[in-house]
């Protein structure tokens, strides 16, 4: 059974095996791996974003890339070298003023787990650990990098009738 969509007022997500699929390491460009991105995850982001949903990037790593790209898509909390998300989760909730039973968080890997045992729908990418696919409510069918972000914004904005219709947004 599907969670109810229709409810979630806010999302978060890891990068690395959610938003990015790869890294390559690159180690005369930046002490940090180059990671991918998917381009239409970073399309549905933005028109949540648009659409009054907050959204956050709560990662392990540190990329000024990661920062501009997600920052340029309008996302106004990129929390980077995150070694425990939790706390960082609870401070970004008190600060938007929302509850667990309020957000979507997406991750990949056992740092993600705290936050999807308490978060309201916890979701996954198909090729997550599979102790955080144990407790996920939904497990998207895209690997992470290749969709499953723009699988659980869709989602989210369809159920909410915010995705296409009268209040389609056919541009950037």
């Amino acid at each position: 059974m599907l969670p109810d969509f229709s409810q979630v007022r806010a999302m978060a997500f890891d990068v690395d095996g959610v938003l990015s699929a790869n890294t390559i390491l690159l180690p005369e460009v930046d002490t940090q791996p180059v990671r991918t991105a998917n381009i239409k995850d970073g399309y549905a982001m933005q028109l949540a974003v648009r659409r009054g949903l907050p959204i956050a990037i709560i990662t392990g790593g540190k990329s000024r890339a990661v920062y501009q790209r997600y920052r340029a898509l309008g996302v106004p909390h990129v929390f980077q070298s995150v070694s425990m998300k939790l706390p960082v989760y609870e401070s970004w909730l008190n600060r938007i003023g929302l509850e667990d039973k309020d957000v979507l968080f997406m991750g990949d890997d056992i740092p993600d787990y705290e936050i999807m045992a308490r978060c309201g729908v916890a979701c996954c990418p198909a090729d997550a650990a599979e102790e955080v696919k144990a407790i996920a409510h939904y497990v998207s069918p895209m690997n992470g990098g290749y969709g499953c972000v723009r699988d659980v914004i869709s989602r989210v904005l369809k159920a909410q009738g915010l995705w296409m219709g009268d209040k389609a947004a056919f541009g950037w």
